[in-house]
């Protein structure tokens, strides 16, 4: 609950993500970075909606003390299949093994948003998520896609942003959300909030 009346100074977003810079871009607010130095827990123990939203609460929360009057974004991504989690693969091997489980099979991605502002008392948390389907494809069209898109630093293996027709059927919910920040969503609290970081 904002107890505060008064705007945060700055929007700042605590991850190097450069699909979620470029997402907030996309939504023409002014932001700083500032990639939070913490270690996210990947292990699902209470599910994977649960598990992006601790994370992005501990991005947010490690960089309140450094900037109490500034609106801390912090935000984590996940693929669930079937409830189990595919976080992003340690390499290419596993990466291919991934992407064969998933095609032909649909998937959900959840990623969380944490906003914490610490002068105004705010520390919040919302999930949003988005049902993937995938065509089903083999090993000459996953070995194409590796060549395309690095699949080592996106969960599951795989980005929507690029060449998502060799492998996606289709999108129920927000493709941004997919991509790493439910931008739709996002815009809906920041309104509800009356903060206004708009160029």
């Amino acid at each position: 609950m904002r107890v505060n009346a008064a705007q945060p100074t700055q929007l700042i977003l605590a991850s190097a993500s450069p699909r979620r810079r470029e997402l907030l871009e996309r939504m023409r607010l002014r932001f700083e970075i500032q990639p939070a130095d913490v270690e996210e827990d990947n292990n699902p123990v209470h599910g994977p909606s649960e598990m992006v939203a601790a994370n992005a609460a501990l991005k947010a929360s490690a960089l309140c003390s450094s900037f109490p009057n500034a609106l801390i974004l912090g935000s984590d991504t996940t693929v669930a299949l079937d409830e189990e989690v595919l976080n992003k693969p340690a390499s290419l091997g596993e990466a291919r093994a991934m992407l064969q489980r998933l095609s032909g099979r649909s998937h959900t991605v959840y990623t969380a948003v944490a906003l914490y502002w610490q002068n105004g008392k705010l520390e919040e948390v919302f999930t949003e998520r988005s049902e993937v389907e995938f065509k089903p494809f083999g090993v000459e069209v996953i070995e194409e896609y590796i060549q395309l898109v690095n699949p080592l630093d996106k969960a599951g293996a795989y980005g929507i942003q690029q060449a998502r027709e060799m492998i996606i059927e289709s999108v129920d919910g927000s493709v941004e959300n997919v991509m790493g920040l439910p931008v739709q969503a996002l815009a809906q609290r920041l309104a509800e909030l009356k903060f206004d970081f708009r160029v």
